[in-house]
């Protein structure tokens, strides 16, 4: 597969909703998480990021605004033990769960399936993040409609071990914009990272469409300790 710059993938459509990037820095030092969030309504644009322990969760940034808070209001990233769990809904809470209970990932997302937002069945992406002695491994995840058609759920795991430097994968709900909104094909694009956490934030805030985007969460995860650096971007202030 031949690498893509993240910015222009990034920048090359105004509507990829919500998108998870795993992956290691250049100098093979860290791991690479970003996660963020687009919205088209005024429901799904009220939110921002916070922090919640040692991951996130999205609050209305006001709450009389707040409609019907099923479908965007999560934990989009938790920890549990040497483990990082990134997700785009509530699945978040089953992978933890059930994880806790002997489950494997894949497993645990059995459970689950695309979100019941007809038409458009948006696509759960999860990522998770194994880390041990020093290095890590990784795992993403899409459960989808099947072209459309929410008689069957299609799910589709990509396992990443021993990740090369200066690469990473980035997978996302859509397509692009449309009506219904076409849900993403194919495996994780394999994409380019950086070794500055503030350059990378600034990259994939500043190339996501300006109307649409609504927040953003980037981890760097020291491999040598497991110690992080977290960014968190919102464009309500």
């Amino acid at each position: 597969m031949q690498m893509k710059s993240l910015a222009a993938d990034l920048s090359g459509t105004s509507y990829p909703g919500r998108g998870i990037v795993i992956g290691k820095t250049p100098d093979g030092t860290k791991a690479v998480i970003a996660y963020f969030i687009m919205g088209r309504s005024e429901n799904s644009r009220n939110r921002v990021f916070v922090e919640d322990g040692e991951g996130i969760r999205t609050q209305a940034f006001d709450p009389s605004k707040l409609e019907d808070p099923s479908l965007i209001i999560y934990a989009p990233v938790r920890v549990l033990d040497n483990k990082t769990i990134v997700t785009n809904g509530d699945q978040t809470d089953t992978v933890y769960d059930l994880m806790k209970d002997g489950y494997t990932f894949e497993q645990a997302l059995r459970t689950r399936e695309f979100e019941p937002d007809a038409p458009n069945y948006t696509p759960r992406i999860s990522g998770i993040l194994d880390f041990k002695d020093g290095s890590f491994c990784y795992s993403m995840s899409i459960l989808k409609s099947n072209n459309g058609n929410p008689d069957a759920c299609n799910r589709y795991t990509f396992s990443y071990d021993n990740p090369i430097a200066g690469e990473g994968h980035f997978i996302h709900t859509y397509m692009g914009d449309g009506n219904p909104l076409p849900s993403y094909e194919g495996e994780p694009t394999l994409v380019d990272t950086m070794d500055n956490i503030d350059e990378f934030t600034d990259m994939v805030w500043n190339n996501l469409n300006e109307d649409n985007k609504v927040s953003l969460f980037v981890r760097f995860v020291n491999l040598e300790d497991c110690t992080a650096e977290t960014r968190i971007v919102n464009k309500n202030k």
